[in-house]
């Protein structure tokens, strides 16, 4: 099990400084590029609360030409435009077109996921003692930080410096009580769009009083593109030899379960639709893929967890994460969500795979804990690598 204290020590500044370079190297999409714009950072209104609060939409590029747009709502990351294997671009995320969306948005597009991503059981835990009670938003358990969770403020931002990139840094004061959590939050969420076309999230967070925390992103991947039909066949790929099985209301049984001969084993590049309507007890209690998967790996390194491939348009997507987990998710409550430019994203219309610790781990004391004390600093990052496969050189 991890330690404690192991839940929030960072990962060192040589290893992530290596990862950037060799990634840089081994890029396609980096490789083929022959004319480099500068990259940099566009700031517009996107809309604005009822109340008046802005809301603003930040655009970063990188010097290949790849851009990501991310609106202060939610933090949610609104557009990511890709190449296919053909130089074609490409939205690959679901949104919205403008902060109205996300305003009414009941499916976490895009979005920054606190304080507690994922399920927690009948909305309640206990520390020192102290029962405390959070929002029940998915029938008797809690969800992803409860009804205003930080997918539903504004966060204060500010543009960057980084080497090898640019970034967006996102900050929300969480006051004691909200949503039913205790102690005051402060969150620093950090997004880079690197040249080695990578988007990083840092995240960084400091209580005053002892909490729960436990962070992740939402995007919702199509690397077709966003409305361009289901994602059956993606190829996915995770580094995990054991799952979180659940109960019927998708809380943790508190089994690890072994992948090996379930259609839980994605150890080998699988498509999502191969198994996925099999009659698995899981997947009927998920309506699909809806599972943590644990992954294969000791202390917090930053390490590959998943991979993902379209064969339609060549794109490829590299996960990598310091978390112990990964929410796989497969659209199983997508209905005809109208989205950016009029489209309409339908059942099993994208995945995602959220970095997390796991479900429920406030009530499952052999899950690795999610608890942060004053003094202590939780850290995650996680690594979104866009790629193509058999694209052809330039001559």
């Amino acid at each position: 099990m991890i330690g404690r204290n192991l839940l929030h020590r960072s990962v060192s500044g040589s290893l992530a400084l290596l990862f950037v370079m060799c990634v840089g190297l081994s890029n396609p999409l980096l490789a083929r590029t022959t004319q480099r714009a500068k990259a940099r950072i566009d700031k517009r209104a996107f809309g604005s609360l009822e109340d008046g609060t802005p809301i603003d939409l930040y655009t970063l590029k990188n010097r290949n030409g790849l851009q990501v747009e991310i609106t202060t709502y939610g933090g949610a990351v609104v557009t990511i435009n890709t190449p296919d294997r053909h130089g074609r671009k490409a939205d690959i995320v679901l949104g919205y077109s403008d902060a109205s969306g996300y305003v009414s948005d009941v499916s976490y597009f895009g979005a920054l996921i606190g304080r507690y991503a994922n399920r927690i059981a009948r909305g309640r835990f206990t520390l020192n003692g102290v029962e405390y009670q959070l929002a029940q938003n998915n029938g008797v358990n809690h969800l992803h930080g409860g009804v205003h969770g930080f997918h539903k403020v504004v966060w204060q931002a500010r543009e960057k410096t980084r080497a090898g990139g640019v970034a967006l840094e996102l900050t929300y004061l969480s006051r004691d009580k909200e949503e039913g959590y205790p102690g005051n939050l402060a969150v620093t969420v950090t997004y880079v769009l690197t040249n080695a076309n990578e988007l990083r999230i840092e995240y960084a967070a400091t209580t005053d009083k002892e909490t729960v925390v436990n962070l992740t992103h939402h995007s919702y991947f199509n690397l077709a593109g966003a409305g361009a039909g289901d994602i059956l066949r993606h190829e996915v790929k995770i580094n995990a030899d054991r799952f979180t099985p659940v109960d019927e209301t998708l809380i943790p049984t508190g089994e690890l379960r072994a992948v090996q001969g379930t259609p839980f084993d994605f150890n080998r590049a699988t498509a999502i639709g191969s198994r996925i309507d099999q009659a698995d007890e899981q997947l009927v209690f998920g309506k699909g893929y809806d599972h943590n998967f644990v992954l294969n790996k000791k202390g917090r390194e930053l390490s590959l967890a998943a991979t993902a491939y379209d064969p339609t348009s060549g794109r490829s997507l590299e996960m990598w994460t310091t978390e112990p987990g990964v929410q796989l998710y497969t659209g199983n409550f997508l209905d005809k969500v109208r989205g950016k430019a009029g489209r309409v994203y339908n059942y099993r219309g994208a995945f995602c795979l959220e970095a997390q610790h796991f479900p429920d781990s406030p009530n499952q004391p052999a899950f690795p804990p999610t608890i942060l004390k004053p003094g202590e600093r939780y850290t995650q990052t996680t690594v979104y690598k866009f790629m193509v496969r058999g694209a052809k050189e330039k001559p």
